[in-house]
């Protein structure tokens, strides 16, 4: 910058703009795979577009979307309800409560979900039929010599620990330990001061958690849940091990062995996860932006709003 001679103001500045030479080579190498990529499909017979669009729409192929969509929701309604239960015990200054739910979480994070799924379609093996009903009741019968009958419910082993139902306890179990983390994540995220101000309100510990801890948590529990049940939706083509043949996967892949021409279907099994998958991140963005309302704006002294407001209700 230099001053002009017999002038008091300075000459402008002449910016240059920043050359980025490295995005353009970057560009190119990109939008030459993607050519490369596009060129494939629309050339390589071997996709066999019209069959696989033929195919992927059938009445069997629905009904395994139906059955793929429903074991994702009632498992994840399962998981996150009891995985909220095994987080919040994990915090508990119960040991007993404390260590049980450690345990579950050790255990059902330790086993594939694959080989814990194989595991449920056998309970029967264990025990031919489950009965609920009074214990001991042959024993106390012939002690007091009358005929008790303690059972009040029961059912063949064999036909409750089979198709949807064993895969959705295994799923729904498997998720919970998952979940329990997540949400004991979202709790600690939060300050402790929340507690201690809800109880000097009057709260108890499980209200407080209720009305004023689990609220704020819901800005970090939110996004892993939602990552949680996009996998639960593509482990359900993994209730094979049960097995459950009306899934999604199982019925496209039956239709490739069947015509012979398996590689298409399998490309219909991959457009099938990617729809179902962008309509769960998309309800998962709009979730998002509704638990983060507020966050990062400027807070003013004085008690935390989520206190007062929770306490006014109180």
């Amino acid at each position: 910058m230099t001053v002009a001679a017999g002038s008091d103001r300075p000459d402008p500045i002449r910016a240059v703009p920043v050359r980025h030479p490295g995005r353009w080579v970057a560009i190119a190498v990109v939008a030459l795979f993607a050519a490369m990529f596009v060129h494939m499909i629309l050339t390589n017979d071997r996709f066999s577009w019209s069959f696989m669009f033929h195919n992927m729409f059938r009445g069997p192929i629905l009904r395994g979307v139906k059955t793929t969509l429903l074991l994702t929701v009632f498992s994840m309604l399962v998981g996150v309800s009891l995985g909220a239960l095994i987080g919040i015990m994990r915090l508990s200054d119960n040991p007993v409560l404390s260590w049980s739910a450690w345990i579950y979480t050790w255990f059902f994070r330790a086993v594939p979900r694959y080989v814990l799924l194989a595991t449920f379609g056998n309970l029967g093996y264990l025990y031919p039929e489950l009965r609920l009903g009074l214990p001991f009741s042959d024993q106390i019968g012939s002690l007091l010599g009358v005929t008790v009958h303690g059972t009040v419910w029961g059912v063949d082993s064999n036909d409750f620990f089979r198709g949807f139902k064993a895969a959705l306890l295994g799923l729904a179990l498997s998720e919970a330990a998952y979940m329990a983390e997540i949400v004991r994540a979202g709790v600690l995220s939060v300050d402790s001061g929340q507690m201690e101000a809800a109880q000097s309100l009057g709260m108890g510990r499980a209200l407080a958690m209720w009305r004023v801890v689990l609220p704020q948590a819901m800005r970090v529990i939110v996004p892993p849940t939602g990552n949680e049940t996009i996998a639960m939706l593509k482990d359900t083509s993994l209730v094979i091990a049960v097995p459950v043949t009306s899934e999604l996967f199982f019925q496209l892949e039956a239709v490739g062995h069947r015509t012979f021409n398996v590689f298409p279907m399998y490309v219909a099994a991959c457009l099938w996860y990617l729809a179902l998958s962008s309509v769960l991140m998309v309800g998962q963005y709009f979730i998002e932006k509704r638990f983060s309302r507020g966050f990062g704006a400027r807070k003013d002294s004085g008690p935390p709003q989520a206190v007062l407001a929770a306490g006014q209700q109180h």
